[in-house]
């Protein structure tokens, strides 16, 4: 039998620059900035003190006080977005269906805050002052393991990690349940929420942020030759995948078809890309081929685009190397330009991106391009959105430790 097919049905958005997809949507379209400086903890004494924070999220609009206490705030966010995934394809997970429902959700870093917290209390109030909740609090399973209890799905249940390719890993992974008829559907996608003093310090020692503190919302500059390193963001993206035939049933507003997905290793090193593209290229003509698709199909590509000096470069030289010719015109946008790096969440979100630029017939912009840089020479959708019909749109994905995540996502057309 042929694999079935996956239809996407319902878009969760927890981000920095808005909370549910058409806000979402809107920044984007905007081309608002969400990095500000850092009001989570004092990071006057830090070589970065800005950030992508989301600043109007209220765990308990989606989930009781009770459960609010005992999950990481990377938990909360990847709930919340899985609650709006679900209300937005109007499906419901009910006794009779619930166990061909299952949960996918992965994150790069976990619970990030709850170490930290828990640490300082170990070490100023002794061992057992530590909560009973710690535990499940860190471990990065629990994201889908909570969204599972608390809405009833009682399918295939499991998490990712693989870094900044979490997300697209995530709901890659989700989409061959479908495919191999061992789910009707899956919410699946990345949770992130690792803004903390521990963490901003670790990458401030590895040099990977940016420090152009004094002027936040220019510092996250993809392809930009001014460039100087990443913006950590957090939220979370997540969608509803349905198998198409179940969709179509009930008549679902299907947005787009997930038709390609493509993952590969670098085996070069554990935080740089191999400098000659080769992982990340094999990665998009592995999700070309399982879309049986041209690269001149592609409409957009939405890139993974960190706004660092080696990630910029070497994806840039992949596009060159897999669509020819066709990397000349096709846009290619990093929407990270605005949002900062969500890290393991990044991939849910931009697939989001991408899943809407094909419903409203436009492209969102790279903010901050101002100084072009000869080894980035590709269409970056400058400063501006663009207006474009896109039939297909490709979501890059790569993490630490040389993981490379792609998928392809097509308009549906009906049949």
């Amino acid at each position: 039998m042929p694999p079935k097919r996956v239809a996407i049905t319902g878009l969760g958005v927890i981000s920095p620059i808005g909370i549910g997809k058409d806000r979402f949507w809107n920044a984007l379209m905007e081309g608002r900035s969400g990095v500000d400086r850092i009001s989570r903890f004092d990071a006057s004494g830090f070589d970065s003190k800005i950030a992508a924070e989301v600043r109007d999220f209220d765990p308990a609009d989606y989930m009781d006080k009770k459960e609010t206490r005992r999950n990481d705030r990377f938990v909360q966010f990847a709930y919340a977005a899985s609650r709006m995934a679900l209300d937005d394809s109007g499906f419901s997970i009910t006794p009779q269906n619930g166990t061909q429902v299952g949960v996918l959700i992965g994150s790069g870093i976990g619970g990030a805050t709850t170490w930290e917290e828990q640490h300082r209390i170990l070490i100023e109030r002794g061992p057992d002052r530590v909560s009973p909740f710690f535990i499940p609090m860190i471990i990065i399973n629990m994201a889908s393991g909570i969204i599972s209890i608390l809405l009833g799905a009682k399918g295939p249940n499991s998490a990712v990690v693989t870094a900044c390719a979490t997300g697209g890993n995530a709901i890659g992974d989700a989409a061959r349940n479908i495919q191999r008829g061992e789910a009707i559907a899956m919410l699946a996608g990345g949770s992130e929420a690792a803004i903390t003093p521990l963490s901003i310090a670790g990458f401030c020692s590895m040099k990977a942020v940016s420090t152009r503190n004094d002027e936040p919302q220019k510092a996250s500059r993809p392809f930009d030759a001014k460039r100087d390193g990443f913006i950590m963001g957090e939220g979370s993206g997540v969608v509803l995948l349905e198998e198409m035939e179940h969709a179509r049933r009930r008549e679902a507003h299907i947005y787009a078809e997930l038709v390609g997905y493509g993952m590969s290793g670098d085996a070069y090193h554990i935080t740089q890309p191999d400098p000659e593209a080769d992982g990340a290229a094999r990665s998009m003509r592995n999700a070309l081929r399982d879309a049986n698709m041209e690269p001149k199909q592609i409409d957009y590509i939405n890139a993974h685009g960190t706004s660092t000096l080696y990630n910029d470069r070497t994806e840039t030289l992949a596009v060159k190397r897999v669509f020819g010719e066709h990397a000349k015109t096709v846009p290619v946008s990093s929407t990270k330009s605005m949002t900062g790096h969500l890290l393991g969440a990044a991939g849910g979100v931009e697939l989001i991106a991408c899943v809407q630029a094909i419903e409203h017939g436009a492209i969102p912009p790279t903010i901050n391009y101002e100084f072009p840089d000869p080894e980035c020479d590709l269409d970056y959708v400058p400063n501006t959105a663009r207006k474009m019909r896109v039939d297909a749109a490709m979501s890059n994905a790569f993490g630490f430790g040389g993981h490379n995540a792609i998928l392809i996502v097509r308009r549906y057309d009906g049949h």
